[in-house]
């Protein structure tokens, strides 16, 4: 058997299954429309998140242990390699750093204070998009019981002009095809939404360690 026939004897047909998909769809009925334009906005917020979450754009590792080694080591040309990282502004660490930095030589509760007022503003964007899958969590499932309630009132108000019991479980069966669709969407979202709060979680204050580290190191009087 060559490789070919192989993978085309495992792999189901494939307009086939576009068919039964196809079915799936148009017997979901018009709460279905609704529900693919929720899965198109949670993959998404999904994929948004999935970027913006790297540890690269929030707190570069590289660039944290640069840091963390100026503790009691004064280095001139270390701390202007640290600065110029400040400066290029490509991650979190980076735009907070710069806000240090410009603080510098003050009382180091000068300098948290303004660190932690620039950082409200960055935290809304790391939260950014969180709350949309905060809504498909709950609205999902709702939008696929209102779909399969909205058939099985259309199948009872029939049942008085058919006694074809096939056809009533038929139709029962296509009812439900929004709530499998709404709790997927849902299964999906809440999944993907603990992940990303747990993942901020952890950012936050491996952000936080680090920034005390800086702030420290910028509220010496022997700093520039």
């Amino acid at each position: 058997m060559t490789l070919v026939s192989f993978l085309s004897a495992q792999v189901p047909d494939s307009p086939g299954a576009l068919e039964t998909l196809g079915k799936f769809f148009r017997e979901g009925g018009f709460f279905i429309y609704p529900l693919v334009l929720a899965s198109v906005v949670g993959v998404t917020v999904i994929v948004f998140k999935a970027l913006s979450l790297r540890r690269a754009t929030v707190v570069p590792e590289d660039l944290a242990r640069k840091i963390e080694s100026l503790e009691g080591d004064y280095d001139h040309d270390r701390w202007r390699v640290i600065q110029g990282e400040f400066q290029r502004g490509t991650s979190m660490l980076g735009r907070l750093g710069t806000v240090t930095v410009r603080h510098a030589g003050k009382e180091q509760a000068q300098i948290t204070h303004a660190v932690e007022a620039a950082a409200r503003g960055e935290m809304v964007h790391l939260h950014s998009g969180i709350q949309t899958l905060d809504v498909l969590i709950a609205a999902a499932p709702l939008l696929g019981l209102l779909g399969t309630v909205s058939g099985l009132v259309s199948v009872f108000r029939g049942l008085s002009d058919s006694t074809d019991n096939l056809a009533i479980a038929r139709g029962i069966a296509e009812a439900l095809h929004t709530t499998i669709f709404g709790i997927s969407i849902a299964v999906v979202a809440l999944v993907a939404h603990a992940w990303f709060v747990r993942r901020i979680e952890l950012m936050t204050a491996r952000l936080e360690s680090v920034l005390a580290d800086l702030a420290r190191f910028c509220a010496k009087p022997s700093n520039p």
